[in-house]
């Protein structure tokens, strides 16, 4: 299904049929389990120019882990931050444009009545899509800060409600193929309702902590064991890359910025030694504590230790040393694809499905 804007918020209707034109306005939405994100941008040679941008934590899959639906408070604020961006986008005279949702959607038995009311109240035509293709948009949006000469690269989005993990390999004249990937579905939201948001009487906050690291390791486990980076990591071959709010939300405490700064964040890196040390200080504060740390505040400090949580336990399966941080993904990925077109694209084709349709191997 491709997006586009009619309704309430009327604009020329845009029609993913073709690539986008020189000088012509695009846009990509991506609607998360915890964030509404859009972008707005002009195409520009080989690239994209950014025009307008928006981000509002939503929390659109709040409760769905325990009761499979959407909730109308939810709803609510999800269509809100909608109207925003279907405000903006008709403002800005897009032409082009794609908008997703994930996991919170996927999940949720009244995703089609929500789909049909956005359509109805906002004018934004709203593409449910599978994981692997979530995970392709997500890390071709990434492909700009991946070093293409070394052989290797562990990719991963941690979301609301699942978390994508990606096996790329480069090889010389050649687009990066992503050789496995593999969905978890768990993401901050959906581990802080299955653990709450700190250690309960009885329990220390670290053996809390290392209860949800272990949950999310053997998650991982059947991704770990396909790939076997091994003997690759201990040569130096793989590089790890990070697209999140808690990636970049530890990237922004290592750098102690007063305030989060997209501009110093995004291309920056974190060693696994920062990560921990970050992770264990915020295990020990409770919400309150969390949320006096500058880059979390009170928006996110209910939710930063689940993501720090899936974080240690990548770390730990796959011990790189350092990762580069990412302050783009999905919305990127859609911008390249609709400059690129509906022609078939070899960069991070999805390879064939095993037989669980999780993990996918060439």
């Amino acid at each position: 299904m491709i997006t586009g804007l009619s309704g309430p918020a009327e604009a020329a209707q845009p029609v993913f049929a073709r690539a986008a034109r020189p000088g012509e306005i695009m846009a990509a939405l991506d609607l998360g389990t915890n964030n509404c994100r859009l972008l707005v941008a002009r195409h520009a040679g080989s690239g994209f120019h950014v025009i307008d941008a928006f981000s509002r934590i939503v929390r659109l899959g709040e409760g769905v882990s325990q009761t499979g639906r959407l909730s109308e408070a939810a709803i609510n604020r999800t269509l809100e931050a909608l109207k925003i961006c279907a405000g903006k986008m008709a403002r800005r005279g897009v032409t082009l444009s794609r908008a997703v949702a994930t996991e919170a959607c996927r999940r949720a038995e009244n995703c089609t009545d929500f789909v049909g009311r956005t359509l109805a109240e906002t004018g934004v035509r709203l593409d449910i899509i599978t994981t692997g293709e979530e995970a392709q948009l997500a890390f071709k949006g990434c492909l700009p800060l991946l070093d293409k000469h070394r052989p290797y690269a562990i990719v991963f989005d941690i979301g609301g409600g699942s978390t994508e993990l990606g096996w790329l390999r480069f090889r010389p004249n050649q687009a990066p193929e992503m050789v496995a990937w593999h969905s978890v579905p768990l993401g901050v939201v959906s581990l802080t309702e299955k653990f709450g948001a700190e250690a309960g009487a009885g329990e220390s906050a670290e053996a809390f902590y290392q209860r949800m690291v272990d949950l999310v390791a053997a998650h991982l486990e059947p991704l770990h064991r396909a790939i076997s980076a091994a003997r690759a990591i201990g040569a130096g071959e793989v590089q790890m890359l990070g697209t999140s709010g808690t990636v970049t939300t530890l990237a922004g405490i290592r750098l102690g910025l007063p305030r989060y700064d997209r501009g110093q964040v995004d291309g920056s890196y974190l060693d696994f030694a920062d990560v921990e040390r970050i992770s264990g200080d915020i295990a020990r504060r409770d919400v309150a504590g969390r949320a006096q740390i500058p880059c979390i505040g009170l928006e996110r400090a209910d939710l930063v230790l689940s993501g720090c949580a899936i974080l240690s336990a990548i770390c730990k399966l796959w011990p790189v040393g350092r990762l580069r941080v990412a302050d783009r993904g999905v919305r990127e990925g859609i911008l390249m694809s609709l400059m690129s077109g509906p022609a078939r694209n070899a960069a991070l084709e999805a390879p064939i499905p095993l037989a669980n349709g999780q993990v996918l191997s060439a």
